[in-house]
């Protein structure tokens, strides 16, 4: 009896999920989404850039305002590093599928970068105000 009870439960839950997703569909306005807004000022600020390391290579912007915050995603099976060639703008280590971030130097410029534990991997992230 009691399976049968949460076998109902879960059929009449799916039903009334089903259901709701789907008036969402007839024509009705839903709550404003980011593209119907018009941008309400400056102070908003614009998602993060996205390094993206898989099959042993980064991937992602090439250029991006100074200061921003960058997020890194790991898709690799083994740790990677997003290291500044120069040694000091920024260094973040990043384990198998995992992520992280860093802040994009406050000077502009062009900032090369690698992986330091697998020298055959570089990108380039240009800094502009």
């Amino acid at each position: 009896m009691k399976t049968r009870a949460v076998t109902k439960y879960a059929a009449t839950t799916a039903i009334i999920l089903l259901l709701a997703g789907c008036a969402s569909d007839a024509g009705e306005p839903g709550p404003p989404t980011t593209s119907d807004r018009a941008p309400s000022s400056t102070s908003e600020t614009a998602a993060p850039a996205t390094i993206t390391i898989a099959d042993f290579g980064f991937d992602g912007p090439t250029t991006v305002p100074a200061g921003t915050t960058v997020e890194v995603a790991n898709m690799d099976s083994v740790a990677h590093t997003v290291t500044a060639d120069d040694g000091t703008s920024f260094d973040i280590t990043i384990e198998a599928g995992g992520k992280g971030s860093f802040t994009a130097p406050a000077k502009t410029g062009t900032y090369d970068y690698h992986c330091s534990l697998h020298p055959s991997m570089h990108g380039s992230l240009d800094v502009n105000q």
